[in-house]
């Protein structure tokens, strides 16, 4: 088992916060973050890109070429793969892998808000696993993101189920050779609790401030806790925030780290 799958298997869920440059991974490293991942949101952004339209494949591997070597394990947010072709998917893996990235994440959501084939995005993941066995295949199924889960046909019978597109989905990236499932926009106690007992691989789940907290998300199995692009999100509100208080006249609240700080993230 690598260092990176070992966090997964630990007394609490890895808590696995995302950055979108070197100044934000380093920041994260420098808090004593022993893994951070990246956002596909923040990175595209900071490209003036799409996110999720495989628009930011020279982006992401731009930027794990600059994180790959830093002094924690990195995860990167690979989109779909940025092809439909499983073959160019495993090519990506290994481009990720030569740099030091020690996982991925695939995510089956489309851009037009569909979901593509269980068995196309299973045999990206095959892929990927023969190419580099070593890094870690998050996989993820955007049922729940998509507002595809709300029907309930497994559980308990009393709302505690969870959708069956969601269960044969993680199934079959199971079988495929992930070594973890994520499931975003997923947030009730009782059907994350449900479909843990389904799964032989640890369940990741996207935080939210409205949702369970990361010492709950445990509670119910969650061995993965994901912030997405939410601290990209906040840099951002706080930046805009920021200057509408200069602009007002208004006292700024808050801390930042000085010049000589940031300076010596390089």
């Amino acid at each position: 088992m690598t260092a990176f799958a070992a966090l997964h298997h630990a007394d609490t869920p890895l808590l696995l916060p995302n950055a979108w440059d070197h100044a934000s991974a380093a920041a994260l490293a420098a808090r004593g973050f022993e893994a951070i991942g990246t956002t596909s949101l923040g990175v595209a952004a900071a490209a003036g890109l799409p996110d999720g339209a495989a628009a930011t494949r020279d982006a992401t591997l731009g930027l794990a070429l600059a994180l790959g070597n830093g002094p924690f394990l990195l995860s990167v947010d690979a989109e779909g793969g940025f092809s439909d072709d499983p073959d160019e998917v495993a090519e990506v893996a290994r481009e990720l892998a030569a740099v030091g990235v020690v996982g991925i994440n695939l995510e089956d959501g489309r851009p037009d808000g569909s979901l593509a084939r269980a068995e196309l995005h299973a045999a990206k993941i095959a892929a990927v696993k023969s190419a580099v066995p070593t890094l870690f295949v998050n996989a993820r199924t955007d049922t729940y993101w998509l507002g595809e889960g709300a029907v309930t046909v497994a559980g308990d019978g009393d709302g505690d189920g969870v959708g069956r597109e969601t269960i044969d989905r993680l199934d079959a990236y199971q079988q495929a050779g992930a070594d973890g499932v994520f499931v975003p926009g997923l947030a009730e106690p009782a059907r994350i609790a449900a479909l843990v007992k389904t799964l032989d691989v640890p369940l990741n789940i996207l935080y939210s401030p409205a949702g369970p907290t990361v010492p709950a998300l445990g509670d119910l199995g969650v061995r993965r806790v994901s912030l997405g692009s939410l601290l990209y999100r906040r840099a951002l509100g706080a930046a805009l925030e920021t200057a509408a208080l200069i602009l007002a006249g208004r006292p700024v609240e808050g801390t930042a780290p000085t010049y000589g700080e940031v300076q010596a993230l390089v």
